[in-house]
């Protein structure tokens, strides 16, 4: 005998064996409910005192019994859903109401986030018998968009009364939501994500902070089709953005065809879980998209290496909580690079990995010392760039030692630390290093990962902080990457700052910078600006104990032109 399910407690043999013969009715695929089987389930309704109901697949047969109590249903776990462009579940659920409600709020939420074909509630009349009949589907985009609700009701109707063909019904239905997604997704192969944004106790910077997240999708390689905001008093502590909103959420995604959910704060692994679970679409947060974009740029050894270590530290509180829904978290977005093939470590496995990732780059960290103590020995000042990710530093430090660093306009195109020398004719070389730019809320265990590559900063003779002129959050730029080097215990290194990218600035964007912060205008594309940085470096390298960085001739003809404007000035 087939299983039922829902809540069962107090029922008699006799009960759970006429439930039991409900699996044996079956509905023609042209109907949403036959005379039979609704008489049927009114009338083990009515002797129980319950709600009953059934879900029937589209060749009409009943593939679960679900029994609940007298106001709800307590619907089983489904399993997935069907895969392809805009498709339900293929199943749809008909079920009693026995206190003359109609459909409920609950039923047409279980309706959307189960996505079923259709729900149904029948009306237990008088001595058991057939009531009246109210249904729902799911509206089609177009009609969506201008509707206060995102299902259309039918009824309430006579049973022998319903005549609407279900098989034309569904197909026509689904047809609406693979043609309302189909061109789009043709157009662009990218996986197509949905950015949610939550603020919590009127918080500021949640625009900023979603726009940011959208260049984090983009340099992931993903297509954002659709950004959601919503402003709360307090985070759901089960779904984050609370079971009405993640409804709405569920509906938006299937009208788009949306293949993952990326959120702007950090997901816990329970939250992540529930919402996989009730989605049924790859989640992830800000912490995973960062590290995704990691693995994807990370060249070197030592680079991969930290990316797998942060990964696993990431993914190892979570095991114990994937077990169904790994496969959705891992693979492709939030979970490729050197980590990939580890991501189905459990427990003990993880831990072993990560003590060996550890130690690997203890011994990686141990031959930077060595390069590091050769360079001291030469006593060749070092000036380590640092900034903001996309403040343009590998663009800076290819100007100043006519290099090739790979530059991007993407955030963390460098993620490996690199050295070049700046060889200054007629005078002492000057070894630049570029480091992994800094964001806001950077991921710890990120930051602890690369720590080992920012101890480079250590042994700099000082610290230019490049910072994009041209960024409305210029400030806010800076205040993070100048927390972030506090908490690299930085505090005591001499600092310079460069504001670069003026070509594409604004004179007040400059102006107000130049006031408010200090920092010498550059521009690393067009070349403005470097002759000023570099007598700003001189001067900072000599007040700490280097001699002069520039060319002779340079200094000579600086020196020329400050006596020949000061002469000027006692003319005058």
């Amino acid at each position: 005998m087939q299983p039922l399910h829902g809540k069962l407690e107090g029922l008699k043999p006799s009960d759970l064996k006429t439930l039991g013969y409900l699996y044996r009715r079956r509905v023609p695929p042209n109907q949403i409910i036959s005379p039979e089987l609704a008489r049927s389930l009114t009338e083990v309704s009515f002797g129980i005192g319950r709600q009953v109901g059934v879900l029937v697949d589209r060749r009409g047969s009943v593939t679960h019994v679900i029994v609940g109590d007298a106001r709800r249903l307590f619907i089983p776990d489904l399993g997935r859903a069907r895969a392809g462009r805009g498709r339900f579940r293929g199943l749809r659920l008909l079920h009693t109401h026995i206190l003359g409600e109609p459909l409920s709020r609950d039923d047409l939420t279980d309706l959307s986030l189960l996505r079923l074909d259709l729900i149904a509630a029948l009306q237990v009349g008088d001595l058991g018998l057939p009531g009246t009949l109210e249904y729902a589907t799911l509206l089609p985009p177009h009609e969506a968009a201008s509707a206060q609700e995102p299902w259309r009701l039918e009824g309430p109707v006579r049973v022998h009364g319903l005549h609407e063909d279900f098989a034309e019904l569904i197909a026509a239905l689904e047809g609406e939501f693979k043609d309302a997604t189909g061109e789009a997704a043709k157009v662009d192969g990218r996986p197509r994500a949905i950015l949610i944004g939550v603020e919590e106790n009127n918080e500021e910077g949640l625009q900023r902070r979603v726009e940011e997240l959208a260049r984090l999708a983009d340099t992931a390689g993903l297509q954002v089709i659709d950004t959601i905001v919503q402003r709360r008093r307090r985070v759901d502590p089960r779904t984050v953005v609370g079971r009405g909103k993640l409804e709405e959420l569920l509906i938006r995604s299937m009208h788009l065809e949306a293949d993952l959910l990326i959120f702007d704060r950090d997901l816990s692994p329970s939250q992540g879980k529930t919402i996989a679970d009730s989605t049924e679409l790859k989640v992830i947060d800000r912490t995973q998209l960062i590290l995704d974009i990691f693995a994807q740029h990370a060249m070197s050894r030592d680079g991969r290496l930290q990316v797998e270590l942060a990964q696993l530290k990431y993914l190892l509180p979570r095991l114990s909580l994937m077990q169904a829904s790994l496969s959705r978290l891992t693979g492709g977005i939030g979970g490729r690079g050197p980590g990939e093939t580890k991501l189905e470590i459990r427990g003990r496995r993880a831990r072993d990995r990560i003590v060996r990732l550890e130690q690997q780059l203890d011994e990686l960290a141990r031959k930077r010392q060595l390069r590091r103590s050769k360079r001291n020995r030469e006593e060749v000042p070092v000036i380590g760039l640092v900034g903001y990710t996309n403040a343009g530093k590998s663009t800076l430090l290819n100007a100043l030692t006519r290099s090739e660093v790979l530059t991007e306009d993407r955030l963390f195109a460098t993620l490996d630390t690199t050295s070049r020398r700046m060889n200054v004719p007629d005078a002492r070389d000057v070894v630049l290093t570029d480091t992994v730019g800094f964001i806001e809320r950077l991921p710890q265990d990120l930051l602890r990962a690369f720590k080992a590559t920012l101890e480079e900063l250590n042994d700099a003779d000082v610290l230019l902080h490049v910072v994009d002129a041209s960024d409305p959050n210029a400030a806010l730029h800076m205040a993070v990457v100048n927390g972030v080097l506090d908490d690299l215990d930085l505090k005591h290194m001499p600092r310079m700052i460069a504001l670069n990218k003026t070509d594409a600035a604004t004179a007040e964007q400059v102006i107000a910078l130049s006031r408010d912060h200090g920092g010498t205008p550059v521009s690393a594309l067009t070349g403005a600006g470097l002759r000023d940085l570099m007598v700003a470096l001189e001067d900072t390298l000599v007040r700490n104990g280097h001699g002069d960085v520039r060319p002779a001739w340079q200094v000579e003809s600086e020196q020329q032109a400050r006596a020949l404007d000061a002469k000027a000035l006692l003319e005058v």
